[in-house]
């Protein structure tokens, strides 16, 4: 229990009160004449209503753009079902941004994202928009938005999705919140993005089956794995499945290097090797193809894992993430925040301006690369 300190009464002296209902206006009157303490948390409710007043927003649109990934049917339920608990109206925007130019929306009731929370894909569904790149895709999406009366939009996807989100808000000033959602966890401002915890978990399971197949020839696999230009689902993917190596953008290994490993790995009776390249440079094959040539009494295959990584029920801990990731957006609009993502820092949600996630590089932890290198052995 407090007292509202003196810049808590400026704030709501100069709210327009009509815009409340009979509860705040009583709330009020009691605080202005007899000075009635009252919980902090009334007072920070006041001020989320407040601002939700003064900001306008009465309804959202929501999409899914780019590579799908495990988890968006979860944030897309926990944006709907926490902005309707706000008090908002929420339209779901069908094929990501293409749907925002060609006016695929509905209006969703809690009912819409019923049982989808274990559903992988979208029912969203997704798209890579060209038309959207240019201002005269933005002009017709913003049509989409005025027409529809939709004051602000939650974004679910990955980097190119969140610098269109960026360029539409900067062109006509709508508020934007972003949610990171992509296998390749490369966006900056966030320990994990939704759909890498799956996507991890469906390589390690793939890699454990190769190395039975590889077992049984003493044959070395190069495996490739989903990522774009960042290591993380090879690294981590690689020390989870007791791989020799990873090869992955942020960091150079030589085939002399590859090699050293895995005659190292011989010497000491393995009869199999494991290797998981991210897909940029070449990927798996490139590397395969010159481990063949250069070391040809080594029998190598290749092994491309391909769109699988993308597919499969969302584990727990991402729909745990999307979860909150999905109240968190509306919150921070509540809050009267604007062109940011949602991000997860030390198990606790921040906000990061879609700026600085889009443009900044996410570095790899170098204790990763040294535990690979160190169990390898």
């Amino acid at each position: 229990m407090g007292r509202f300190r003196p810049v808590q009464a400026v704030f709501i002296q100069n709210a327009n009160i009509r815009f409340f209902n009979i509860y705040w206006k009583k709330l009020y009157r009691r605080f202005c004449l007899f000075s009635v303490p009252l919980p902090n948390k009334i007072v920070e409710s006041f001020i989320c209503d407040y601002n939700m007043v003064m900001t306008k927003i009465k309804t959202i649109g929501v999409l899914t753009s780019g590579g799908d990934a495990p988890g968006m049917n979860a944030a897309i339920r926990a944006v709907t079902r926490s902005a309707i608990y706000a008090g908002l109206r929420v339209f779901g925007i069908y094929r990501g941004f293409n749907g925002l130019i060609n006016g695929d929306v509905k209006e969703f009731t809690t009912e819409s994202v019923s049982g989808i929370i274990f559903a992988g894909g979208t029912i969203l569904l997704s798209a890579r928009s060209k038309e959207f790149l240019t201002p005269e895709g933005r002009a017709k999406a913003y049509k989409t938005i005025k027409s529809n009366g939709i004051d602000a939009l939650i974004v679910i996807g990955g980097n190119g999705s969140l610098s269109g989100a960026q360029a539409l808000s900067a062109e006509y000033d709508i508020p934007v919140i972003g949610l990171p959602c992509t296998i390749d966890n490369d966006l900056y401002g966030t320990d994990n993005t939704i759909g890498f915890d799956t996507a991890l978990n469906t390589i390690v399971e793939c890699v454990d089956k190769i190395h039975d197949t590889a077992n049984s020839h003493n044959r070395i696999f190069f495996v490739e794995v989903m990522g774009r230009d960042a290591g993380f689902l090879a690294m981590n993917s690689a020390i989870a499945a007791g791989a020799e190596a990873a090869i992955i953008p942020e960091s150079s290994t030589n085939i002399d290097q590859l090699a050293a490993y895995i005659d190292r790995g011989i010497r000491k009776s393995k009869r199999s090797s494991i290797v998981l390249v991210s897909e940029k440079d070449g990927g798996a094959m490139h590397y395969a193809e010159r481990m063949y040539k250069e070391y040809p009494e080594f029998d190598v295959r290749v092994s491309i894992l391909g769109y699988l990584q993308r597919g499969g029920r969302p584990s727990a801990m991402d729909r745990i993430l999307a979860s909150r990731m999905g109240v968190a957006a509306i919150e921070a609009l509540k809050e009267g925040q604007r062109n940011i993502m949602i991000g997860v820092v030390n198990d606790q949600m921040v906000n990061v301006p879609i700026a600085r996630a889009v443009k900044k590089d996410k570095p790899i932890n170098e204790e990763l690369i040294n535990v690979l290198s160190v169990l390898s052995i």
